[in-house]
């Protein structure tokens, strides 16, 4: 997966430009398609709630796409907040590799 610079398409914007509007579907519709309430379809519409894999499933079913297409989205997006904000980031380049003990010499690999 690729991070750049410029942040990705969100997935509220993804949802709203690319499913319902060329479909004519209202978020009530939607909601209803999915099963759950309104207001569940107008937090992900307003990127005020997050693609759970249940949603990212449900998602996939009603729009017959794969459940990779929804938690992909999700996960791009996710990365990308947590790379450009500057107290993540502080917080993740503290992470150090574990160092593995090494193989003694002479031993086959995978023996």
């Amino acid at each position: 997966m690729i991070i750049t610079a410029r942040s990705p398409d969100s997935v509220g914007q993804i949802l709203v430009e690319e499913f319902l509007e060329p479909l004519g579907i209202t978020q009530g519709q939607l909601a209803e398609a999915l099963g759950v309430p309104r207001k569940h379809v107008n937090e992900l519409c307003n990127n005020r709630r997050a693609i759970t894999a249940d949603t990212a499933l449900m998602l996939s079913r009603v729009f017959d796409t794969s459940v990779e297409f929804w938690a992909n989205l999700q996960l791009r997006n996710d990365l990308w907040a947590a790379l450009h904000d500057p107290k993540r980031m502080e917080r993740i380049e503290r992470a150090r590799p574990i160092s593995r003990p090494r193989e003694p010499e002479g031993r086959a690999a995978g023996a």
